[in-house]
């Protein structure tokens, strides 16, 4: 029997059998290497409710190109919301970004608008909005109803406030001029200041349009005005009358402002005739007391300088003032009564921005230095209303201003009735002051002694020489009309009198020509004068 034995063979080398195990590790470290480098980003989304949203179905797309599918629907911890967990593709990943949004498309039929038909045969998706901000975001909130505005979209976005809820609402138009620039993108209503806030935005180019010296107001509907001029009717477009919209200009007689910023904020004004009574943008407040009646005077009454509107009554501060006013009246003292006024410093012709403001404050501070005081005037007799006027007198003492509530105050002095009645006040004031005890016992001293006097002369003319007064007075009377009556032109006493007084004027009349001989001669009196010159006869022919 034969021993084969074994031989070792001493070749090296590796088996062929190991090639099949290494081109497989190869090939998982490609694959997994390849799927690392094209596999998309895994992405959070939560809603509000899971309507259309369906695992393995729902697709997320942009610019109708497939980005993703929704892998997972699941609930929030707290129950309260939807949380989708999203498989996107690896070109997606740079879209993801801070800001970047999403929101569920669907079919939607609104006023003025309609969209996602086709979601009607191809399903509900989630549209993405690429956005601007930081890179690496993973969980984002769906938004309710899809922006009307693209992220990355040119033009300008401001914020809009309204006192009270308008017809207007998210979609609705922006015009300027009635043509089409731009639309509302939300509507929200803030419980804190009890305003409702409204987004804007205006495309380019018609951006530029706006500056700080525009006005917003609401377009929607019919506006009718009467008055002494007729019945005024104010439309839109047809559009704006069913759906609602928004319009901005510049008002007349306003200067165009400054180019403003993203989310400036304006204020909307209820309809074009708001914009015309309240066309300026600037102003400051002022407090005015007064110590007459404020009936008749009413918020909204103009506040004028010699005739002048410059602002209008904000309001009676009735609230700020009641509890102080109520303790004063209780003592006894009445306490003015503070009235809030608004000036603006664009209808006296100063600029409409801050800079005119700080103008107007000045001018007023110096002008009630040189007596400038406010004062409630009566602006219509028949209904009884008031307006605040604000012009310079004279004879005032010097003032200054001061302050109330937080507001700078303007002096007041009483006008019209109230200034009446303060004078009459002040007179009563003075008749309070004098000393009318003293006064009556004086009178009432003086009127004794005069009855005195008067019973003193009842006796005198009671007398009996007193009563033969008369006749004596009678008798001399008649004494002197015969005197009188014998000096009569026809009485021999007169005649008399007459013929002496001619003798008289005879005998001074030959005085008066001896006095000339006298004076021409002196020896007249002793020596004859010379005798004339015997007559010299003519001679005839």
């Amino acid at each position: 029997m034969t021993t084969q034995r074994a031989e070792k063979d001493q070749g090296g080398g590796i088996s062929a059998i190991w090639i099949i195990p290494l081109l497989a590790l190869a090939l998982g470290a490609y694959m997994v290497v390849y799927t690392w480098m094209t596999e998309g980003p895994e992405i959070t989304i939560t809603f509000n409710t899971a309507e259309g949203l369906v695992a393995g179905k729902t697709k997320v797309k942009y610019r109708d190109v497939d980005m993703g599918l929704v892998e997972e629907v699941r609930l929030t911890d707290d129950l309260e919301k939807v949380v989708a967990k999203v498989k996107l593709e690896r070109q997606a990943l740079p879209m993801l970004r801070e800001d970047t949004r999403f929101w569920l498309v669907t079919a939607r039929i609104g006023m003025g608008q309609i969209s996602g038909l086709g979601t009607l045969l191809s399903g509900a998706y989630i549209e993405l909005s690429p956005g601007a901000g930081a890179e690496g975001a993973r969980d984002f909130i769906a938004l309710e109803r899809p922006p009307l505005t693209p992220t990355d979209a040119a033009g300008l976005r401001v914020k809009l406030t309204s006192e009270r809820a308008t017809s207007v609402s998210a979609g609705d138009k922006v015009l300027y001029k009635g043509y089409e620039v731009g639309r509302i993108e939300s509507r929200e209503f803030d419980p804190e200041k009890g305003k409702v806030n409204y987004v804007a935005f205006v495309d380019a180019p018609y951006h530029e349009l706006v500056n700080s010296a525009v006005r917003f107001w609401n377009t929607s509907g019919i506006s009718l005005t009467a008055s002494a001029e007729g019945v005024k009717v104010r439309t839109g477009s047809l559009t704006t009358i069913l759906a609602g919209g928004v319009a901005f200009g510049v008002p007349p007689g306003v200067t165009a402002g400054k180019p403003v910023e993203h989310n400036t904020q304006f204020k909307l004004y209820s309809d074009y005739e708001a914009i015309l009574q309240n066309p300026f943008t600037y102003g400051l407040n002022y407090v005015v007391r007064f110590d007459q009646s404020v009936k008749g005077l009413l918020p909204g009454a103009p506040v004028e300088f010699r005739g002048i509107p410059m602002g209008r009554v904000e309001r009676i501060m009735m609230e700020e003032n009641l509890q102080e006013s109520l303790v004063r009246d209780m003592q006894g003292e009445g306490d003015p009564i503070p009235v809030l006024l608004y000036l603006e410093p664009g209808r006296l012709g100063l600029p409409d921005t801050p800079q005119g403001v700080e103008y107007l404050q000045t001018g007023i501070r110096t002008s009630i230095t040189n007596g400038m005081r406010a004062t409630m005037q009566t602006g219509n007799l028949l209904t009884g209303a008031k307006y605040v006027g604000l012009d310079f007198y004279d004879g005032l003492e010097p003032a200054t201003q001061g302050e109330h509530f937080g507001y700078t105050s303007i002096p007041s002095i009483a006008s019209g009735i109230g200034q009446l009645e303060q004078k009459l006040a002040t007179v009563l004031d003075k008749v309070q002051e004098l000393p009318l005890e003293t006064t009556v016992d004086t009178a009432n001293a003086a009127l004794g002694n005069l009855n005195q006097n008067l019973a003193s002369l009842q006796k005198i003319l009671d007398s009996q020489s007193t009563q033969e007064l008369p006749a004596d007075l009678e008798a001399m009377l008649e004494e002197i009309r015969i005197v009188v009556s014998g000096l009569a032109p026809d009485s021999d006493l007169y005649q008399s009198l007459n013929s002496s007084l001619l003798r008289l004027n005879k005998s001074l009349g030959n005085l008066e020509a001896l006095t000339r001989t006298l004076a021409a001669q002196p020896n007249a009196a002793v020596m004859p004068s010379s005798a004339k010159p015997d007559p010299i006869p003519e001679v005839t022919q």
